[in-house]
């Protein structure tokens, strides 16, 4: 385990998680505005790995920007806690009346290039990402940020987006057998 500053304990299951969580740290130690879009060349963002109740199932938002099927999540808007940021932005994208977190350490993460878009020049997303669960029967809103959202099995997340950063979060899931 290792401490994230801001963000909770993490699980070092691997280089890749070892080298990630070194160089978020680097960021949050480094930069005053670590959290803040401020910071063009890139900044933490959280995201939620938003399961259903079973835990066999997660809600993917098809991402209006970026054209394709992902987490919930987003920028932390200046706030030094993604654990909060990461259940703030479910709750604003899913419109569910009842989020929780599964448990209180970081589930993954990753870093990735967002491409330039309008006047923002490209830049990097530190995203720490959580898992929380809610009851799938409540109706979700599909938020302006999406063009839609859906309830995907873990088992079919390929179909949708097969990137190795969004699969990792379904096979750490299946390790900690939730």
């Amino acid at each position: 385990m290792i401490n994230i500053p801001y963000s909770g304990t993490y699980y070092i299951s691997s280089q890749r998680d070892q080298d990630l969580a070194d160089r978020v740290i680097r960021l949050i130690e480094g930069e005053n505005l670590a959290f803040s879009k401020q910071l063009l060349t890139g900044h933490v963002t959280a995201s939620a790995f938003l399961l259903n109740m079973k835990h066999d199932k997660v809600l993917l938002t098809h991402h209006a920007k970026l054209g394709k099927w992902l987490q919930l999540g987003g920028h932390c808007d200046g706030i030094k806690d993604p654990k909060f940021a990461a259940l703030k932005e479910a709750y604003e994208e899913s419109g569910l009346p009842r989020i929780d977190h599964i448990f209180d350490q970081i589930l993954d993460i990753d870093i990735h290039e967002i491409p330039e878009h309008k006047d923002v020049q490209a830049h990097l997303h530190y995203d720490v990402r959580y898992a929380l669960e809610t009851d799938e029967r409540h109706p979700f809103i599909v938020s302006d940020e999406s063009n839609d959202l859906k309830w995907i099995p873990l088992d079919e997340l390929e179909d949708y987006n097969p990137e190795p950063s969004l699969i990792v979060m379904r096979d750490k899931l299946q390790t900690l057998r939730l």
